[in-house]
């Protein structure tokens, strides 16, 4: 079996995240969809679940994260292009997210931030590896 990733976050209304995530192109695996949460597909084997606040917290005793003072995690994704990450910023402000930060171009980097409906911290960017400083 292929190792895979299913990271887990609480959204206060399930219909209104998957909306959202439409809108940004993004799919569901209906086989974990049903009225607590849904599965973001994000590539082959790496998958956000979305779940409800209520019923995330059956899964920790710790309390969700204000994500309006707090930062519990930073989901980036990778794209092809600029014109991808722009794009994808763009859909996202559209669809209801904020846009976060400015741009940040390091040559052989690209990336951009929008804050999801729920104030989740997401940053796509494109790099091209070959053009990586040595460190």
């Amino acid at each position: 079996m292929e190792t895979k990733i299913f990271l887990n976050l609480p959204v206060k209304d399930l219909n209104r995240a998957i909306s959202f995530f439409t809108q940004l192109g993004f799919s569901f695996n209906q086989k974990f969809t049903n009225d607590k949460g849904t599965c973001l597909i994000i590539g082959e084997n790496i998958n956000v679940m979305l779940l409800v606040e209520e019923f995330y917290l059956t899964f920790t005793d710790k309390q969700i994260c204000d994500t309006t003072t707090s930062s519990e995690v930073l989901i980036s994704i990778s794209v092809e292009t600029r014109q991808q990450v722009d794009t994808m910023i763009e859909k996202a402000v559209n669809a209801g997210g904020t846009h976060y930060r400015e741009a940040k171009d390091y040559g052989w980097m690209y990336q951009r931030t929008f804050l999801d409906l729920d104030g989740h911290h997401w940053e796509i960017f494109c790099m091209d590896e070959s053009q990586i400083p040595n460190m």
